[in-house]
């Protein structure tokens, strides 16, 4: 009897480091929502609002790209779609920068599709060219930014996203040439890579699946857990985005960019990514900015690094992938996004 009770903290020991291990994501982000209804209720119905909001406004890219993960697998389409990635990189990483930057995708709202790309096996040089060319611009984006800062500013920021998004595709290509970054996802998330096994196997496509158990159960089943490991990862984000524009003053921070030369670019650069607003509610704050002058290629660059590699965002990449890989995406951010706003800069000068 002595025996069976000391057992018992230990099995519920393990039990919690199993769950702990598993769903720690799920109760980081339940802890936080705990503490601030315990110790700023205000905030904290606010928090879960804003959470709310979000992930609903993210819902149709999330079903989108996961049904069509979900489906792409049942059917074995996925070597199709991943293999159209193939051929030559150099094109692809052209055809992935362009199409990033006319797809209406926001930092955060782009992580399903990348999820399922790389899951698919699609080259990584190419997802990188999408994934850092798709939240700096889209059609819409262009429109407004045109008439709040400008065409000159629209056709620069849509010139830096295509920039962007190729010299990353470019330097993934080469690190992976060197057998570099053969294995980019992390453990459980899919089978990618910089070839991929879906892209190297040739399986067999059967597009009406629902006439084979074995194929609907896997349909519902990779659709289940895509849907639930996105959903924890987007759910931090989110409320970690929330405290930054609670605790973070969005013009404290971009007041302090003001200056000429190269360290407010510098500085813009580096504030852009963990105090990042919404793309559009960005723009006529930096605009402002700019009229009580703000070097504009500061401007820019707050905007390109925000874009790409804000917190909420990058929280979500690391989800997805090794740290090496998570690490070169940030250093390929940062460098590319100070390089634009020097160049930005450079150019209006003229």
């Amino acid at each position: 009897m002595t025996e069976l009770n000391s057992n018992v903290p230990s099995r519920t020991n393990d039990l919690f480091q199993r769950f702990w291990t598993k769903e720690k994501v799920w109760l980081v982000s339940a802890g936080i929502l705990f503490l601030l209804f315990i110790f700023a209720p205000t905030l904290g119905l606010t928090t879960a609002g804003f959470v709310t909001q979000n992930l609903a406004n993210v819902v149709p890219f999330l079903a989108l790209s996961v049904g069509i993960a979900a489906y792409a697998g049942a059917t074995g389409a996925d070597g199709l779609i991943a293999r159209a990635f193939t051929g030559s990189p150099v094109m692809m990483i052209f055809v992935a920068a362009v199409v990033g930057g006319l797809s209406p995708f926001c930092s955060c709202g782009v992580i399903p599709l990348i999820a399922a790309l790389l899951a698919m096996g699609v080259p990584l040089s190419a997802v990188m060219a999408f994934w850092l060319a798709s939240p700096v611009m889209d059609p819409s984006m262009f429109f407004l930014t045109t008439g709040v800062l400008g065409i000159e500013f629209a056709i620069g920021k849509t010139i830096a996203a295509l920039s962007l998004g190729i010299f990353g595709g470019f330097v993934v290509h080469v690190l992976a040439n060197s057998g570099a970054l053969s294995d980019p996802l992390r453990d459980g998330v899919g089978n990618g890579g910089c070839g991929g096994a879906k892209v190297r196997t040739v399986q067999p496509v059967v597009w009406k699946f629902w006439g084979e158990d074995e194929r609907v159960a896997k349909f519902w089943r990779e659709g289940i857990k895509t849907t639930l490991f996105l959903a924890k990862w987007l759910t931090l984000a989110f409320i970690l985005e929330s405290l930054m524009l609670a605790w973070l003053p969005a013009d404290l921070v971009a007041s302090s960019l003001g200056g000429a030369g190269i360290a407010p670019i510098g500085i813009a650069t580096l504030v852009g990514v963990p105090a990042y607003l919404n793309g559009y509610a960005a723009l006529p704050l930096v605009g402002g900015l700019m009229g009580q002058g703000m070097a504009p290629g500061a401007g820019m660059a707050f905007l390109v690094a925000g874009g790409v590699s804000s917190l909420p965002a990058a929280i979500a990449v690391w989800a997805l992938v090794r740290k090496e890989v998570f690490l070169l995406y940030l250093g390929i951010a940062l460098t590319g996004s100070f390089a634009i706003g020097l160049l930005f800069q450079l150019w209006t000068a003229l």
